[in-house]
């Protein structure tokens, strides 16, 4: 017989087809939107922020009252994390990889700024300009991490970055801001995402 003629062995037939399904797959994940963004998650994280401004306002001491904000914040990543793994499973949404991966590299950079800025403000003994980094830079996070997320993302990070820029203008106002930006931003945005985009 003709070797031009011959078929091809079925296992090569299979390793090809296997080969171009994994291409497309990749290229749509790379080419897609992160929707795993925990909408009540984030409502949770807003609920939260709200309690520790609450407190925070109550405190007699510089120290005290960023202690409240650092607990609050390991408690918000927490609750951000976990929740975005059970909407991502909830969903059959990858949590490490395409989009996920993309929003999770694109959220990171000002986060880590955030870290160095506040060791930087604590050691010049400028606590009053924290509640505008950390808005200003948490809303940088969230608005380039949400360019490969659902419209509503973006849009409240870009809204946080314009309470942080406020907060820096008005340091005395830090604490009310931190409660409307982390706290009932989030709430809103966070009701928004799960019933628009599946909890």
């Amino acid at each position: 017989m003709n070797r031009m003629t011959d078929p091809l062995p079925t296992d090569r037939l299979d390793d090809r087809a296997a080969e171009r399904i994994r291409y497309i797959r990749d290229t749509m994940e790379r080419a897609g939107t992160f929707t795993a963004v925990p909408g009540w998650g984030g409502a949770l994280m807003g609920l939260t922020a709200v309690a520790a401004a609450w407190g925070a306002s109550r405190t007699s001491s510089p120290e005290s009252w960023f202690r409240i904000w650092l607990i609050e914040a390991v408690v918000a990543f927490v609750i951000g994390c976990v929740a975005i793994a059970w909407k991502s499973r909830r969903t059959q949404t990858p949590a490490v990889r395409g989009p996920a991966l993309r929003f999770a590299l694109t959220l990171a950079p000002p986060l880590v700024a955030a870290v160095v800025m506040t060791g930087a403000l604590l050691a010049a003994q400028r606590i009053d300009l924290l509640p505008g980094t950390w808005l200003l830079l948490y809303g940088t996070a969230v608005a380039t991490g949400g360019a490969s997320s659902v419209r509503a993302v973006p849009l409240m990070g870009a809204i946080l970055m314009v309470i942080g820029a406020v907060a820096l203008a008005l340091p005395s106002a830090g604490n009310t801001l931190m409660a409307a930006g982390f706290g009932g931003l989030q709430i809103v945005f966070g009701i928004y995402i799960a019933r628009r985009h599946g909890g």
